[in-house]
């Protein structure tokens, strides 16, 4: 069966603008900083902290963390995994840090996400913002801000494309 294109371009702008104004308003006077989960959570973090800088007329930082020796599922993979450079250059100790991936499902990206940040300090806390929750959760995670809630069944893949990787902005369920 083809894909369904589940959000298009301006869907996908339209849930990171909602989800910056929920930022913001959850938290006016926070000092945030947002962490990308490679690979497609790095330029939606960069869309979101541009989003909510624009929002309150000032900067915040924004990294990219690599969580590939964090997985708890490295023994089961057949390939070698591919490990991307993690960039964060400032501190997190006390910093109220913005996790931002692009599909929640299991988990147990998050957990593994979660472990790799707390080896570089401890941040006063951790808050998830994703593009797509689709349940099917193995682990008690939930996102703090979602742009889109998605139904699917375990059969089914969700793949969020976005231009600054895969040249499209779109997200697509899979059967």
């Amino acid at each position: 069966m083809n894909p369904v294109v589940i959000m298009d371009a301006a869907a996908i702008d339209r849930s990171i603008t909602r989800m910056a104004h929920e930022i913001v308003e959850q938290n006016p006077s926070a000092e945030l900083a947002f962490v990308g989960i490679h690979t497609h959570g790095v330029p939606l973090a960069q869309r979101l902290a541009r989003k909510v800088q624009s929002i309150c007329g000032r900067e915040f930082p924004v990294g990219s963390l690599d969580i590939t020796m964090h997985r708890d599922d490295l023994d089961l993979r057949r390939d070698l995994p591919r490990v991307s450079a993690s960039h964060i250059p400032w501190d997190v100790n006390g910093r109220e840090v913005v996790l931002v991936d692009d599909v929640l499902f299991t988990g147990r990206s998050v957990r593994a996400a979660m472990d790799a940040l707390i080896d570089l300090g401890r941040p006063r806390r951790i808050l998830l913002a994703v593009l797509v929750d689709r349940g099917h959760r193995e682990l008690p995670i939930r996102a703090d801000f979602v742009g889109k809630n998605i139904p699917t069944a375990l059969t089914e893949r969700v793949r969020v494309r976005l231009r600054e990787v895969d040249q499209v902005d779109e997200v697509v369920v899979e059967k």
